[in-house]
């Protein structure tokens, strides 16, 4: 086979379950447990990058800074994205390594941190509407919001941080990841959508303090790093019309017209299916050869074309 490239984006069920305690030893057993099919495919031959979502991870770090603020001084968001980079990239990077030995695969794997290039005049950056972190009454939220900054706003059962989200418009270390995968390793980059930095004109590289969307990012990474392929793995098995309702049909293919037909006409239905295939047909097109949207445990079967919804274009 010719050597391809592919982006797999790893949901946070890869790493987490909403109905357990989210300990260090759950996560490391799920992850070992998600990496079948990356394994399956190293020995294809497939080059890969790698992307993970840090939604719990990042949410939990918000929590050590709010009950550690009085010992020491506490972290802004983009190093806290930047610190969960790190450490789930050790998760994933060591259990990676230990299935490829066992599986006889002949692969180096690397994390890296990344930066991700974000519009400052994006009008996300201005409107913060993405929970993030633990559920609170509302006199403490407000009350952390006056001390550590940022906003709050009313959610499902309490109060939540509320951030913004702008679009990543490129990979900082686009052209080292692309290197590193077209030698052959596996490179485990943009994790949690990557720190989102800006260009300031007199200083350079400067953080904010937002989230991006870590399917977003996987589907810049795959266009700056020349990917054929873009596998988004969720805890769905494809996309759904009506999702949640009575009436809901599974979706095999989608051309990039009618993913966007999709989307415009809020055909998706309830769930959170709709920045997936904003991603899966932002990456196709851009230049992508397809995407495909699977569940975690088909991620070889979906490469193939067996399983998952694709868009093509």
């Amino acid at each position: 086979m010719a050597q391809k490239t592919v982006v797999i984006a790893l949901g946070g069920n890869a790493l987490a379950q909403p109905d357990e305690e989210g300990t260090i030893a759950q996560q490391f057993r799920h992850t070992r447990e998600s990496l079948h099919a990356v394994v399956e495919l190293a020995r294809e031959g497939w080059q890969i990058a790698i992307v993970h979502g840090n939604g719990p991870q990042v949410g939990n770090e918000l929590i050590r800074n709010e009950q550690s603020r009085h010992l020491v001084p506490p972290l802004p968001l983009g190093v806290l994205v930047a610190g969960t980079e790190g450490w789930i990239g050790y998760m994933i990077q060591q259990s990676l390594q230990n299935a490829l030995r066992a599986g006889g695969v002949d692969r180096q794997v690397v994390t890296m941190v990344t930066q991700v290039l974000v519009d400052p005049d994006d009008p996300e950056l201005r409107r913060p509407t993405k929970p993030i972190g633990r559920t609170m009454d509302e006199e403490t939220a407000r009350g952390l919001a006056a001390e550590l900054g940022g906003a709050v706003a009313e959610a499902k059962g309490g109060w939540r941080r509320v951030v913004p989200s702008p679009r990543p418009t490129a990979i900082v270390e686009r052209e080292m990841i692309r290197s590193l995968v077209a030698q052959g390793h596996l490179v485990i980059a943009a994790g949690g959508g990557g720190c989102p930095v800006y260009e300031h004109p007199r200083y350079g590289l400067e953080g904010v303090d937002a989230v991006v969307d870590k399917d977003r990012a996987a589907a810049i990474l795959g266009r700056d790093i020349g990917a054929d392929v873009l596998v988004i793995l969720t805890d769905v098995d494809r996309v759904y019309r009506d999702f949640g309702t009575p009436e809901q049909r599974a979706i095999e293919r989608l051309t990039v017209d009618e993913a966007d037909e999709l989307l415009a006409g809020g055909g998706l239905g309830s769930g959170s299916m709709a920045p997936k295939l904003e991603a899966a047909a932002e990456f196709v097109r851009r230049g992508g050869t397809r995407a495909i949207i699977a569940r975690l445990d088909q991620g070889r079967e979906a490469v193939a074309g067996q399983a998952g919804t694709e868009v093509v274009r």
